[in-house]
């Protein structure tokens, strides 16, 4: 049913095109109202003055994680592989429990801007500010890529552009789009594009649910009879083992599962977000916020993977898009008709938008002041000029991100959020873990975890089937695959933890740990939060 998106060829491009611009239009002018007079220092540019209360932060948080695979992808899984694709959209419920319960107060009550803040407060700050920004700008430009080169993928689909040059021009325009948001307004225009782009999704994700479950009298049980017969699988549909069926599957399973949980509570661009509110104490109501309204849309993902699976058959989804990511694009076009496939299509586009932005300013933040300004500067950059390089460095993020995403248009590169969760959870969250919570950690321990977990990530995937030895890789013509599972978070994550204990154990140039006493103060009381420095 390519027709879904053979809307082109009747006009029914154009629609979705208008109601996109109109969108980008309000966001663009509501970003630009958003700006109060002193949104040129650097707080306001990073975090918005740390102005935003509680619920509307979780808000915003939501709307910069969740993702177009989140919104287009997990119900395409769910429809194609039934019980698999569900266990595999939980994961990330978990990992919101890391992030309320361990990282979001002392995080907030600790950290002045960055990561690397947080670590400086009682480790050496030039080579943690270093390694932070490395790691945060990786992390970033992976995440940035994989959601542009989505972005030109769902245009294909949605307005029947079949031509590469078609595509890289919507790219490219989300891309710069997204520059401009964030050079304009920093933090408080990202948010004010997050936040709508939230509502909008919750709205229209429990709009399709209503209308699935009504076509089945308000009925659970009939839903899921009738997803089982349209399955083709029978009654294994609901029973593990379509997705996962050998025992390198399921072990590449666990591995996805725990980089998932573990990596989501150390995305650079969510713990960014943790910092735009006055306090810890609000900072951990902020992550439940984002948790409660992350469990709901994962119950709507399953309920409307369900429903794809139950009306528009697998069979006829797998023929569409072997992914499954037009799922929900012919589940709306079956439900609403052109209306609701336009709806859908622009909250898909404007969930990409909000992404990219907290992405870019992320990465950006990461260069001008870890790189910048406490590694070349050593701290003495002013505000005026690290200010600058940040808005330099959106734009920079931006055209890198778009060049690779241009590059990788017609690859296979489905891997990189995966990987990009792994880095998180093998190289940041161990160091942000230990500084936090264990008075002998050391600078030497935090490099160790940071450059060590980023390094073993990055090679086992390089030497993984996602990249070779298969028609499914990125270069399936060739064959170096030595490392049999596609996730490396199974190996890293634990090789990133035991390279913090073992530089910190082995460290004799600060025996017993880092001086752990104003970091304590911080992690147990609260106090102190944003008066940081570098």
């Amino acid at each position: 049913m390519n027709s879904v998106l053979a809307l082109s060829g009747s006009g029914g491009a154009f629609p979705v095109l208008a109601v996109f611009g109109l969108c980008v239009v309000l966001t663009l002018f509501l970003s630009i109202g958003s700006i109060l007079p002193e949104e040129d220092e650097l707080s306001g540019f990073y975090l918005g003055q740390r102005r935003l209360s509680s619920a509307i932060n979780g808000l915003a948080i939501f709307g910069a994680y969740m993702s177009a695979a989140g919104m287009l992808g997990n119900p395409g899984l769910i429809a194609l592989t039934g019980y698999d694709g569900i266990a595999y959209v939980l994961a990330p419920m978990v990992a919101w429990s890391v992030l309320v319960l361990l990282v979001a107060q002392p995080y907030h009550s600790t950290s002045r801007f960055t990561i690397g803040d947080s670590l400086a407060l009682r480790l050496h700050a030039r080579p943690v500010h270093l390694a932070a920004g490395i790691t945060s700008v990786v992390v970033c430009l992976l995440y940035l890529t994989a959601q542009l080169v989505g972005a030109g993928t769902l245009a294909a689909s949605v307005l029947g552009m079949d031509g590469d040059g078609a595509q890289r021009v919507v790219v490219a325009g989300l891309g710069l789009l997204m520059v401009l948001y964030v050079i304009i307004g920093g933090m408080r225009a990202a948010t004010v594009v997050q936040s709508i782009k939230a509502v909008v999704l919750l709205a229209t994700g429990l709009f399709v649910v209503l209308a699935v479950l009504s076509e089945f009298g308000w009925s659970p049980t009939r839903l899921l009879d009738a997803a089982v017969l349209q399955s083709g699988f029978g009654d294994p549909f609901l029973e593990p083992g379509i997705r996962f069926h050998d025992r390198t599957s399921k072990i590449d399973q666990i591995s996805l599962q725990l980089a998932f949980v573990l990596g989501a509570a150390a995305l650079p661009h969510v713990l960014m977000r943790i910092g735009t509110v006055s306090s810890g104490r609000r900072a951990r109501k902020s992550a439940a916020w984002a948790a409660g309204m992350v469990i709901l849309f994962t119950l709507f993902e399953i309920l409307t993977g369900l429903g794809s699976a139950a009306l528009i058959g697998t069979k006829a989804i797998a023929a569409d898009a072997a992914s499954g990511n037009t799922a929900v694009l012919l589940l709306a076009e079956r439900l609403g008709g052109s209306f609701l496939l336009t709806v859908v299509s622009c909250v898909a586009f404007v969930t990409i938008v909000a992404v990219v932005a907290a992405l870019t300013l992320t990465a950006a933040a990461s260069l001008a002041h870890d790189v910048y300004g406490a590694t070349i500067m050593q701290g003495r950059a002013s505000e005026k000029r690290e200010l600058l390089v940040a808005r330099l460095g959106v734009g920079l993020i931006g055209v890198a991100a778009i060049a690779l995403s241009m590059i990788a248009q017609h690859l296979n590169i489905a891997f990189l959020v995966s990987l990009a969760f792994a880095i998180a959870a093998s190289s940041i969250l161990p160091a942000l873990l230990f500084n936090l919570w264990w008075k002998r950690f050391t600078t030497r321990g935090a490099i160790w975890s940071m450059y060590g977990g980023l390094g073993v990530a990055v090679v086992l995937t390089m030497l993984s089937p996602a990249i070779s030895g298969n028609p499914t890789a990125l270069l399936p013509d060739m064959d170096f695959a030595v490392f049999p599972l596609r996730n490396p978070g199974l190996i890293s994550i634990p090789v990133g933890f035991l390279l913090a204990w073992a530089g910190s154990a082995f460290d004799r140039r600060q025996r017993g740990g880092a001086d752990y006493t104003e970091t304590e103060i911080r992690v147990l009381t609260g106090t102190g939060t944003g008066g940081l420095g570098t």
